[in-house]
């Protein structure tokens, strides 16, 4: 099982949904990072579910650090966190422990781990967790902020609602970044709200898009081939549940243009190299330009709806149908948004220590 991510830094995942405790351990960062935990905290608290948007769910997400810090700050070896479940209602998954949820990790957990997995609220497949992808991320944001490296994403759109586009985006970045329900026009997000709820009225979910930038990522970074940094990132951001398609700067509307229109021209301002337009999202030949990373994610509906759907007892190998009980967000995309930032830093990092060493990230 490959819960592994990373060569310069790397981050293992362990844990299952309804187990006594998830986590992450990160090796390879720098000593010497400040571990801020105010703000590991605040990164957690944007991935936790709110109101009728979010599922029933609630854990506190009280995480230690066991290993990997002394006085504030890393040690240069392993980095190990700790998140206790301590809200898990497993019950609720007895009944239908052979029934294959669409949408679903349950046949292919089966087929793969042959039964023995825990099947509970999804078990090692679960969104929960994402929770220690972000307590980890958190750590690394961190790091590359203060390099001068940042990271922001909103809804691109959701329940058929669209947002504003990016403007200034570093003004931008730092408003998205304080809040809870990331998007750049307030009313647009009330309609998304209004949508999610409506949907979860229903019995139903929806799904959306959230685009993300980082800016000042230096020039040069990246591989020709299979590291480029699409491939890197895209590798980073499939492993966030519901992301079923990455796209970098404007790439699906460009096969119906021209090369002209879509060619970033290149121009020099006080000696810094720029481009006109971003249409490449800051990536030429799998390296950064220096231009604003930019890409979007697709995000599907959540799987976990209360309608009855056709489905299969894959134990017994007969057709059934499945009534969900339980607890379930009738969408996922507010709260992946902060799981996109950390494996985007998570991703970044590792490419940048590469080209310029581990220490770096802590210079």
């Amino acid at each position: 099982m490959k819960n592994t991510f990373g060569n310069s830094i790397s981050i293992t995942l362990f844990g299952e949904s309804h187990g006594a405790q998830i986590g992450a351990v990160l090796d390879g960062l720098a000593p010497g990072i400040a571990i801020d935990e105010e703000f590991i905290r605040a990164q957690l608290d944007k991935r936790r579910p709110v109101g009728k948007i979010g599922t029933a769910r609630h854990e506190a997400d009280a995480y230690q650090i066991v290993s990997g810090i002394f006085e504030g700050k890393t040690t240069g070896t392993p980095l190990t966190i700790l998140i206790p479940n301590t809200a898990q209602h497993s019950k609720d998954y007895a009944a239908t422990r052979s029934l294959a949820r669409p949408g679903h990790a349950d046949y292919t957990a089966y087929a793969k781990y042959h039964g023995y997995e825990d099947y509970r609220g999804g078990g090692h497949f679960s969104g929960r967790i994402t929770a220690a992808l972000v307590a980890a991320g958190a750590i690394v944001i961190s790091a590359l902020r203060d390099k001068g490296i940042e990271i922001g994403t909103h809804i691109r759109s959701c329940g058929g609602v669209a947002d504003a586009d990016f403007g200034d985006i570093k003004a931008d970045i730092a408003r998205l970044n304080s809040l809870d329900f990331a998007v750049l026009d307030s009313e647009k997000g009330d309609m998304m709200k209004a949508a999610i709820e409506a949907a979860a009225h229903d019995g139903d979910s929806v799904g959306g898009v959230l685009e993300t930038a980082v800016i000042r990522m230096p020039a040069g970074v990246g591989e020709p081939w299979f590291d480029t940094v699409e491939g890197v990132l895209s590798h980073a951001l499939f492993s966030v549940p519901a992301v079923k398609g990455v796209e970098f700067g404007d790439a699906f509307a460009m096969v119906n243009g021209r090369g002209s229109a879509y060619n970033d021209h290149y121009y020099i301002s006080d000696k810094e190299i720029k481009t006109a337009t971003n249409h490449n999202g800051g990536v030429n030949g799998g390296i950064t330009n220096g231009m604003p990373i930019v890409f979007r994610c697709a995000v599907k509906p959540t799987p976990s709806i209360f309608k009855a759907q056709d489905t299969v007892d894959f134990i017994k190998g007969e057709n059934s149908v499945l009534e969900l009980k339980g607890r379930h967000d009738p969408a996922v995309i507010h709260r992946a948004r902060v799981v996109v930032d950390s494996v985007t830093a998570l991703a970044l990092a590792d490419l940048l220590t590469q080209r310029y060493g581990t220490d770096w990230l802590a210079q």
